[in-house]
């Protein structure tokens, strides 16, 4: 952004601090996952910088972590697990989220404000509290520990990600266009999908993003949900702390940072593309 020309000593030194605030505050958020990333490719089984690597020796790096993930049951189910149920919850959630979003954001829906209230709750009370209530519950109809009860529970959960960022869709939705559909004989059904749909489109896949990304990271409802087969990644790497702590783990998180880091930038694509259908410029 262009300084304006009336700025004083005092402006430029303000937005000077203003600017180097930022910057420090986006280190200390970001240097500690960062610091993951190069002790991924120690050659050595240890979590700490050696003096190899401080001097960057090439004998120091390794892609032996990496390899031995491959070569290991446990985190090759862990991984599978982690994109089954992700995908599986994902669907439901967007599926429920969407169908809500749609019914909340007319006017005209009794109780609005308290359905919302009570179907966003999973956000708002304590993780530990809902995985307790969803394991006494789950167990009682027999799911507790099945890939269908943990599927379940994570569409619970990711649901209220894709009410939000699909009622932002609807925000100012001219429902006239749905009305004049309705008026030249398309049935309701073909309404959402050909008039609705198109519209709110980004705003179903940030959600399901969203959704993807609260399942693919949930590690308590899983402690208490999941049996032996239903291990995934976040649970794994709980264990592995646990029992056995090696340098693979930091390799699966950089393989996680990596993959939120491409889900963060196609959520932002959506988002400026959201704008974009709205007419509202975006600065660079």
């Amino acid at each position: 952004m262009k300084i304006p020309a009336y700025y004083g000593f005092w402006h430029h030194l303000g937005n000077w601090l203003l600017k180097t605030s930022s910057w420090l505050v986006l280190l200390f958020l970001i240097l500690p996952i960062l610091v993951i990333v190069p002790l991924s490719f120690n050659a050595e089984p240890f979590f700490s910088f050696t003096e190899g690597m401080l001097t960057l020796d090439p004998e120091a790096y390794s892609l032996r972590w990496y390899r031995e993930i491959l070569n290991d049951p446990k985190w090759i189910l862990a991984i599978q697990n982690s994109f089954i149920i992700g995908v599986f919850s994902t669907l439901l959630a967007t599926v429920l989220g969407t169908i809500a979003a749609v019914g909340l954001a007319r006017s005209e829906m009794p109780l609005r404000r308290f359905i919302t209230a009570l179907l966003l709750s999973p956000m708002i009370v304590p993780l530990i509290i809902t995985a307790a209530g969803m394991f006494f519950f789950y167990s009682d109809l027999g799911l507790a520990g099945g890939y269908l009860g943990v599927i379940l529970a994570h569409a619970a959960l990711g649901t209220p990600f894709v009410i939000i960022t699909v009622t932002a869709t609807l925000t100012g939705f001219d429902y006239s266009l749905a009305r004049a559909a309705l008026n030249l004989g398309a049935t309701p059904i073909r309404v959402f999908f050909d008039v609705i749909m198109p519209l709110i489109r980004p705003g179903v896949i940030s959600g399901a993003l969203f959704a993807f990304i609260t399942s693919f990271d949930e590690v308590v409802v899983i402690l208490f949900m999941a049996g032996p087969q239903q291990r995934t990644i976040p649970r794994q790497m709980f264990s592995g702390l646990r029992e056995q702590i090696n340098p693979s783990i930091l390799a699966v998180a950089t393989l996680l940072i990596l993959f939120s880091i491409i889900l963060l930038v196609t959520i932002e694509l959506l988002r400026r593309r959201t704008e974009r259908l709205r007419g509202v410029d975006i600065p660079d």
